[in-house]
């Protein structure tokens, strides 16, 4: 199986520093923009399922994604949520809010478990497709922490998700390869665009000018 795992765009509680854990989130304009990017960077992939987080966040992300896959079906799944992040849930993200309230957030252990369970039971039904997840940061890596055979606290050496960053693992009974990790380089392309534009006029401009 090809698995694509992806981040949501970016949310107005992202640009805040805010924890968000189960809460729903909304994507801002620059977060509907990055999905739009995504979307494009996916669109000739022929996925046969996708998988999103019933959160908003998540949700909408995907929903934009499947815009180029019409025939292809979305189901959205409480399984690939983020971290339950307990009391912390809403609270801006300073370290010593972390020490105090995560003893009521949802393990690392426990959250490895439940993206683990999920993934094999889609590994099972679609064993020889492509399938698409839309997910969250934490959730991705304890995804790939898992595909990679490593304990929870695994997540801890990996790089933090990137908003719409595509991850792209080949699963089979024997080994895992990864393909791409935490990649976002579909945010990049109106870049290279507006400066292959600017390359372009400067350098006929110089032709005008010696001529």
């Amino acid at each position: 199986m090809k698995l694509i795992i992806a981040r949501h765009g970016e949310t107005e509680e992202n640009a805040k520093g805010i924890a968000q854990g189960h809460l729903p989130g909304k994507l801002n304009a620059n977060g509907i923009k990055q999905a739009k990017q995504l979307a494009l960077r996916l669109k000739d992939e022929k996925i046969d399922a996708i998988y999103s987080s019933d959160l908003a966040r998540a949700a909408d992300t995907a929903r934009i994604v499947a815009k180029y896959h019409p025939n292809t079906k979305i189901e959205f799944v409480q399984d690939l949520r983020e971290r339950d992040m307990g009391d912390f849930s809403g609270k801006p993200k300073i370290e010593d809010w972390i020490k105090k309230i995560l003893a009521n957030a949802e393990t690392l252990d426990h959250q490895q478990k439940r993206v683990k369970g999920f993934l094999d039971k889609v590994y099972q039904k679609h064993k020889y497709e492509t399938v698409l997840f839309v997910a969250h940061g934490g959730t991705n890596l304890s995804l790939i922490s898992a595909v990679l055979g490593k304990p929870p606290e695994y997540i801890k050496q990996l790089d933090q998700q990137k908003s719409t960053a595509v991850n792209m693992i080949e699963i089979n009974e024997k080994d895992n390869k990864i393909v791409c990790l935490n990649c976002d380089k579909h945010l990049n392309i109106q870049i290279l665009y507006f400066f292959c534009m600017s390359f372009y006029e400067l350098t006929s401009w110089l032709y005008l000018v010696s001529h």
